[in-house]
């Protein structure tokens, strides 16, 4: 089923990104030898693994022709995507069944302010598909930043992690973390890709050639747990596990939770972090005229 947010350029993009990460040997083809001009598979390749013609393959690449769904199916499987990639390609195509839910809006509801209140040993914070910083508790403005005190047009997690020194000094592995979030910000671009926020954002970080590199090789995942070492200046080392709640009524709003193992160091570093931690001051004017008076 179509959606009305087909973007063929892009599309052939992402299929030409992802046709140069493999090589003939890696899907069953002979070996060329020293002979191959370029690196990756060939459009007659692809064509030929996703048992189409070539003609029709290089006009879905070209932006010509709107492949059918079989015929997606056929060329995720010949490019061996991951379910990302197959969702984000077929994202591409405008042929993602059912379509996507509306925005729910940028407030967050008083009952997800109670909850990441009386989450008081675990930093929480709300975040957008664009990864705008939402909300949020008093732990995670101890553990990453104050975020209250970050200007509303900043308030952004991405544009944090590469612009904040503190912030990416604090994180035991910057690069993976700043790529992950780089391949979801391109996820969502397939999703909502007029979407005004996600184009200021892009514009604003042309000048990082990290995320421009990141950015260009159509990277995308969309991963909702994971573990994160942080060196902190008042707890310590932290080693902490990560997990991503998403509300049904406010899909476009997730709620990203760390925590630590019962017992460990790390759990002791985050009782310490919240023993120190101010109080939040200062409510911080939040979007759409909403307020952050429930996260002291």
């Amino acid at each position: 089923m179509a959606t009305g947010n087909s973007d063929p350029k892009e599309l052939g993009v992402f299929l030409k990104a992802r046709r140069a990460d493999l090589e003939p040997l890696q899907v069953g083809l002979p070996d060329p030898g020293n002979q191959r001009r370029v690196a990756g598979l060939r459009r007659e390749e692809v064509a030929q693994l996703a048992a189409i013609s070539t003609d029709y393959y290089t006009r879905i690449e070209q932006g010509r022709m709107q492949a059918s769904l079989p015929v997606l199916e056929a060329i995720a499987r010949a490019l061996r995507l991951n379910g990302d990639q197959r969702t984000y390609l077929f994202e591409l195509a405008g042929r993602t069944p059912g379509g996507q839910p509306a925005p729910s809006g940028r407030e967050v509801t008083e009952h997800c302010r109670r909850l990441l209140d009386q989450l008081t040993e675990s930093p929480a914070l709300v975040l957008s598909d664009t990864m705008d910083v939402l909300a949020w508790n008093r732990l995670a403005a101890a553990l990453l930043t104050d975020f209250a005190q970050v200007p509303e047009a900043d308030r952004n997690y991405v544009w944090l992690l590469f612009n904040d020194p503190a912030l990416r000094e604090l994180y035991g592995d910057w690069t993976a973390g700043a790529h992950a979030c780089v391949a979801y910000l391109r996820m969502h671009t397939a999703r909502r890709p007029d979407d005004p926020r996600l184009k200021r954002l892009l514009a604003r970080m042309t000048h990082h050639a990290d995320f421009q590199h990141w950015w260009a090789t159509r990277e995308v995942a969309v991963q909702g747990t994971g573990n994160k070492i942080f060196h902190h200046p008042v707890a310590g080392t932290l080693t902490l596990d990560w997990d991503t709640l998403t509300s049904s009524t406010a899909p476009d709003q997730h709620i990203v939770v760390w925590t630590a193992q019962s017992g460990s160091p790390s759990q002791k570093g985050l009782r310490i972090l919240a023993a120190t931690a101010a109080p939040q001051a200062v409510p911080a004017p939040a979007l759409n005229g909403s307020t952050h008076e429930d996260l002291a």
